[in-house]
């Protein structure tokens, strides 16, 4: 094997690294942004409920009044 295949193997190995390394930091993102959405769905979900209970405590303050 020359020295020019050598070159060319450590390149391809390089360049198979490189993807490996993409397509994993592309998952963390993906698993990180899908945290962060249920994070705000949540989040959203527990200002719907305390809204609510505002609204009906306020109701039944009226009621007692």
């Amino acid at each position: 094997m020359g020295l020019f295949d050598k070159a060319k193997d450590a390149a391809d190995a390089t360049g198979e690294k490189v993807a490996e390394e993409a397509k994993d930091m592309k998952e963390r993102i993906a698993d990180q942004l899908d945290a962060m959405k249920a994070d705000a769905e949540v989040a959203h979900a527990e200002a719907e409920r305390d809204a609510t209970h505002a609204k009906n405590e306020y109701k039944e303050k009226l009621r007692e009044d």
